[in-house]
Parts: C-alpha cells; structure tokens; sequence
C-alpha cells in the first residue's frame, strides 16, 4: 500500500508543476490525457489495486480520488487563466469598429424557382385559410391508390405508373404493391381525415410524388400541391371562387379561369381548370414587333398558348363520396372539393421555363436568374 500511495502522491506533484508550466489549450489537454486519462498514470497506479488486501484498498482509494480531483482542479483553473490572458492579448490589440457594415464573404444564394413556386402557393392558401399537411413519400397502395376510388383493376392506375418497393401480383398479374412512391400527394388527404375526425377540413399538402416518367415536360419525381376543403354545404360554388381567388393572387388581377369536364377517379364532378394567357392577355395573338403593319398582319400567334388564349394548370372536382367515406365522414352530411397542380407547372408558366428538365440540371447560370 505504501507504494501505491507514494506513486499518488508523486503523480499529484508531477501534475502541480507541469500544469502550472502549461503554455496553451493544447498542452492542457495533452497533460489531461497524461495524468487523467484511460491510459493516463492516474489509470496505471489503480491497476495495482487489485493486488493489496481488501481491508487496505479503501485507503488508497480515498487518496486516489482526492488525486483525481487535485488534478481536474488544476486543470479548469489553468484553462481560466489562458482564457482571462488570452481575452487581455485581444482587448490590448488593435481596436474593432463594431459599427462597421458586415463584409460579404460568400456570394448570396437563390432559392430554387420549384421552391419559391411553392412558397407563393402556400401562402397564397394561408390566407383563404388553409393549413399545410404533409405525409410520407412512401406510401401503403391503399392510401395511393384504393383509399382514392382506384382499385387495383382500375386504369387509372396505369396514368400512374409508379415504383414499387414490395410487389406482389393479383391472379390476373396486375400489381398490388403494398409499399410504393406515392404518385401524388393525395394519400395526405385521406390521412389528414382521418387524423382530423370531424369536419371543417382545410388543407394543402405541398410535396415531392413519383412516377415512371422522363422527357421534355415530365420527370420521374417532380412536386405537387394539392388541396382539400371539406365541411357541411361546400358547392361547386365553393370550389370555382377559391380557384379564381387563387388564380388572381398567382398570376395577377384581371387572370379569368375556365373549367372544362375531366374524369378523376377520386372526385365527381371533376374539372380541368385553365387561366387565361398571361403572355397575351387570353386574346391567343402577340402584337409584331416594329412599325406599321396591315391589320392581318399586325399580330402573331401565341406560342404559350397555343392561340387559344387559355392555359391549362390544374385539376379539381367536388369529393367522391367513396373518398369521404374512405376518409371517415358521413357523405350524407358531408361534402367537400379538392384541386391539385403540379408545382414546376406553375412555375414554368410564371417565369416562362420551356423544359423542366432544366429544375434538375443544377446550371448556376439557370438557378442565379431567380
């Protein structure tokens, strides 16, 4: 025992004079791991515990953590004095004009046009009072897909082809994955039911969704917004003003909207819903640049859209009663609209983008203009 309590009381010596003698942080922490350490000669004393009786270890014990302690003393109040000479060395130096302006070291960034597409879109609903609701990207088929009026029979299913993680095959080979990328984001609107329990319902639910697509104008993962409004005597009526409404706060006063039928399996009725031309103001023609021309030839046609004057941009409808009952609500009592649009969509039309393939490109050139 007497040895070991010499070592100790040799290692508190040693420790005294070469923390004192320390110069830096660095030396602190190299003199830490020297006295204190796993494999430090604190350590390698109490090793030798093992061999003295058991009526002596209590002593040496005792006396190695009042070591262990000197020693973490030390140490802090060493660090307390580098600190206080350091911060001196500083205060005695050069003076520092805080009322200078920030230097910018780094070029500022910009935010994505998807993402500032679906900003503007988002707060534009916030407004009308809507909330945003998200949900996993990886869905279960029957949120994708039969919860949404779309058996696993339905051909739908084949404008929403999509990737499957775990397929498995119905007798007839068509697939019933129970795990997939989800093909839109309206699975969030069954869940948001559900989680919800009663009426009124107002959400959005912005997010990336995935399908077995590639060219020009479709990517395999591209970003939508979808919309759900549900509550006692919501019309038709209900739906075309908050899309109008929507419209004119996106594109600008003066933006007229057009429903045309469609067919979607989750909503009935089911609408396809065109703006007028911003580039042409709906009249289909552009104005010749230069100077007098003969009426007939005075204007040109409008490559947005197409002549027409109208662009389509999204989808919507009133809600199936099979999806409100999906949903967990009374049909009977219940009724509600819902309205979807993809998000690269938009922005092409608001900041005249002719190939979407250009989002994911990461071309500084391309993504500094926004």
């Amino acid at each position: 025992m007497a040895d070991l309590l010499g070592q100790l009381e040799a290692l508190a010596k040693g420790a005294r004079e070469a923390i004192g003698s320390a110069a830096d942080e660095k030396a602190l922490e190299d003199l830490r791991v020297r006295f204190l350490g796993k494999k430090g000669e604190l350590s390698a004393v109490l090793r030798g515990m093992g061999a003295l009786p058991a009526e002596e270890r209590p002593r040496v014990g005792e006396v190695a953590n009042r070591v262990r302690d000197e020693v973490e003393a030390l140490l802090a109040d060493a660090k307390g004095r580098l600190d206080a000479r350091k911060l001196e060395a500083e205060l005695a130096g050069p003076p520092i004009d805080v009322t200078l302006p920030g230097r910018r070291l780094l070029p500022r960034g910009h935010r994505h046009p998807i993402t500032r597409a679906t900003e503007d879109i988002s707060a534009i609903f916030a407004r009308l009072g809507y909330e945003v609701a998200s949900g996993p990207e990886i869905e279960l088929d029957w949120f994708n897909f039969e919860a949404l009026n779309i058996p696993p029979d339905h051909p739908a299913r084949d404008m929403q082809d999509t990737f499957y993680v775990e397929v498995s095959t119905l007798g007839d080979g068509a697939p019933d994955g129970s795990v997939l990328l989800r093909t839109h984001t309206s699975p969030v609107q069954i869940r948001a039911m559900q989680r919800l329990g009663v009426p009124p319902v107002r959400i959005i639910c912005p997010g990336r969704v995935y399908r077995s697509d590639y060219d020009q104008t479709h990517s395999p993962m591209f970003h939508q917004v979808e919309g759900l409004c549900v509550d006692e005597g919501i019309t038709f009526a209900d739906l075309k003003g908050t899309l109008a409404a929507f419209a004119r706060a996106y594109f600008g006063e003066g933006t007229r909207t057009r429903f045309r039928p469609s067919y979607f399996p989750f909503v009935e009725p089911g609408a396809e819903v065109d703006v007028s031309c911003s580039i042409c103001g709906g009249t289909g023609r552009l104005p010749v640049p230069g100077g007098q021309l003969p009426p007939d030839r005075a204007t040109r046609r409008c490559g947005t859209c197409k002549e027409t004057g109208w662009l389509e941009v999204l989808g919507a409808g009133m809600v199936h009663p099979k999806v409100l009952e999906n949903g967990g609500f009374d049909p009977k009592r219940y009724s509600g609209f819902a309205f979807g649009m993809g998000v690269e969509r938009m922005a092409m039309l608001r900041y005249g983008i002719d190939d979407l393939r250009l989002y994911f490109e990461n071309d500084l050139r391309f993504l500094e203009q926004f």
